[in-house]
């Protein structure tokens, strides 16, 4: 089975090692992810103000890409997530924004010569933004997944870490109950890990204040991550890149300035499921993980 998918700029480019395992992942669970020919930055933000258009075009031009190639697009990283499936609300619940952005859509593609119309029809909002996670669940089932997982990972605590942008706001997202989520849970359970429920599995890490107030996302990351640690969680996954950098790049700063400090891996939730799937340790690719999982992985016997 061939679904559309956005990778987005950060997985292009930087989280390289989440990108080549989800690929896997999704080849061995007999999908495959075809990856939009033309694609572009879904602009990293979903903008606050309500009087423009412009500001979505980045996010709806790539679901328009995507309505030529099928009636889903998946997508990783929490903050393309976040800004493609709320673009998309939009262009289906505002006719006045939707005839305005369509306008945009034709001019863009009028100016393009010799390029092939990606604007077949009116973008009305036809194609099902899914996360990755969903694809699982959905499309090829949790129960399949348990039945493919080759690696024995019980006794693997994992705490599942949410984050903010898959979650909120509530209503336009539509993703899991903010507070109480359970997609990721039910995952875990399926490839037979032991789950850790931990407090602040919803909570931000940060997110882009480590680019100007690193004291601010050392803080918020330092919570998320003591919070796993006294629940006893051996490793955390999580979806996001940034959210990974903040959990574990900075724990360079966090065990410097805690006495005790207990570091934790943090890894992607489809290197885990890479695991699970025994699909070789060099597809998944740890290297540039700063808490290095492997020594936790290999005392399991699980690479």
């Amino acid at each position: 089975m061939k679904i559309p998918y956005y990778p987005g700029c950060t997985l292009h480019e930087r989280a390289l090692d989440f990108d080549k395992a989800s690929r896997e992942c999704a080849r061995a669970l007999d999908i495959e992810l075809e990856e939009l020919e033309i694609w572009t930055c879904c602009g990293a933000v979903f903008p606050l103000t309500t009087d423009s258009v412009m500001d979505i075009l980045a996010g709806v031009r790539n679901l328009a890409y995507a309505s030529r190639l099928g009636d889903k697009v998946v997508t990783l990283c929490s903050f393309c997530y976040n800004v493609l499936k709320r673009a998309n609300k939009v262009m289906r619940d505002d006719p006045e924004k939707r005839e305005k952005a369509n306008l945009f859509l034709k001019a863009d593609t009028d100016a393009r010569e010799g390029i092939e119309s990606y604007l077949k029809e009116d973008y009305t909002g036809q194609v099902d933004v899914l996360h990755y996670i969903e694809m699982l669940r959905d499309v090829v089932g949790f129960d399949k997944i348990r039945e493919r997982t080759k690696a024995d990972l019980s006794g693997l605590k994992v705490a599942p870490y949410y984050g903010c942008m898959l979650l909120r706001p509530k209503k336009e997202m539509e993703f899991d109950d903010p507070e109480q989520p359970q997609i990721f849970e039910d995952f875990l359970e399926a490839i037979g890990c032991d789950v850790v429920d931990f407090p602040m599995k919803t909570e931000c890490c940060g997110g882009f204040q480590i680019v100007r107030e690193e004291d601010t996302a050392v803080a918020c990351s330092q919570t998320v991550v003591n919070s796993a640690s006294r629940r006893g969680a051996d490793v955390i996954i999580t979806t996001c890149p940034l959210c990974r950098y903040n959990l574990d790049e900075l724990q360079k700063k966090m065990e410097k300035s805690v006495t005790g400090f207990r570091k934790i891996p943090v890894i992607y939730f489809t290197q885990l499921l890479g695991i699970a799937l025994g699909i070789d340790e060099e597809c998944l690719d740890f290297s540039d993980n700063y808490v290095d999982p492997r020594p936790l992985l290999a005392e399991k016997s699980l690479v």
